[in-house]
């Protein structure tokens, strides 16, 4: 084991070149766990590393759940055989500089990653019913030029605009491009109403992206059933309820609805696929 810094390295990953895939655990949809852990779990990746948290969080507000406390871990996976490298992590509260050269620090130093890849919901206000596409933002010609080869539904600029806050992801494609690193951050928009429950399509989109971009020939029966699982209970739920039905319908149609039946559509939905959990 070797400690550097603020992170800490318990095995050496046998790879000459990788790409580095990154989820943040507070997404809307659960998207960037699950994506990573649907990936680890396919891949047989495993853990090789992490950045310590407390330079990067404020421990005194750890939460608990079910009696054990929840702290923050920021955790690296690799698959050498796919030549990945898969990074999960709560989003950092501070030092973000610091806390991003790190993560490259880890990927380039023991894996000689040479492109990023992040991942991230967006929310819309759409139905869950509605095709959705992946959208993605380049930081280099390089990377543009990758993703153009792919059926995408189109991309953003990456600067981001005057008097806006950067998220952790632009922040951390761009500190890749200040290193050369090509980098794309991948978004999926979340239908609002699904964005505290699971959004089975969004992983999808993401997973089937990664399987193509990376030839990872993974079987997606079992996603492909939950997402089925998933519009059934909804349709369950749009059938016990005429008013629900009527909300989801009109989204369908592109019309808005207005901020009290918003609320109560979201409402109805979280309480009624937990109940079905």
């Amino acid at each position: 084991m070797s400690v550097n810094g603020p992170f800490t390295v318990h095995g050496k990953p046998e790879m000459e070149t990788s790409s580095l895939i990154v989820g943040w655990t507070q997404d809307a949809g659960a998207l960037g766990p699950s994506v990573i852990n649907y990936l680890s779990a396919k891949l047989g990746a495993w853990e090789f590393g992490e950045i310590e948290p407390a330079d990067f969080f404020p421990l005194g507000g750890v939460e608990v759940e079910g009696d054990v406390a929840q702290f923050p871990e920021s955790k690296f996976y690799c698959s050498p055989e796919k030549r990945l490298v898969i990074f999960r992590s709560d989003p950092p509260v501070s030092e973000w500089h610091r806390f991003a050269s790190s993560v490259l620090d880890v990927a380039e130093r023991y894996c000689h990653a040479t492109e990023l890849y992040t991942i991230g919901a967006m929310i819309y206000f759409g139905a869950h019913t509605t095709p959705r596409q992946m959208l993605a933002v380049a930081n280099s010609a390089e990377m543009r030029e990758t993703l153009s080869r792919y059926d995408l539904g189109g991309s953003f600029d990456f600067e981001t605009q005057p008097g806006q806050r950067p998220t952790m992801s632009s922040y951390l494609l761009w500190t890749a491009r200040q290193r050369g690193i090509a980098g794309a951050s991948l978004w999926v928009p979340v239908p609002y109403y699904l964005a505290s429950a699971d959004d089975a399509q969004s992983w999808r989109l993401i997973a089937r992206f990664l399987d193509g971009r990376f030839d990872l020939g993974i079987d997606f029966e079992d996603l492909d059933d939950f997402v089925m699982s998933e519009n059934a209970r909804l349709g369950q739920l749009r059938a016990r309820s005429a008013e629900i039905d009527g909300y989801i319908t009109r989204l369908e149609s592109n019309l808005a609805l207005s901020e009290e039946e918003s609320e109560k559509l979201a409402k109805e939905v979280q309480e009624f696929l937990s109940e079905e959990e």
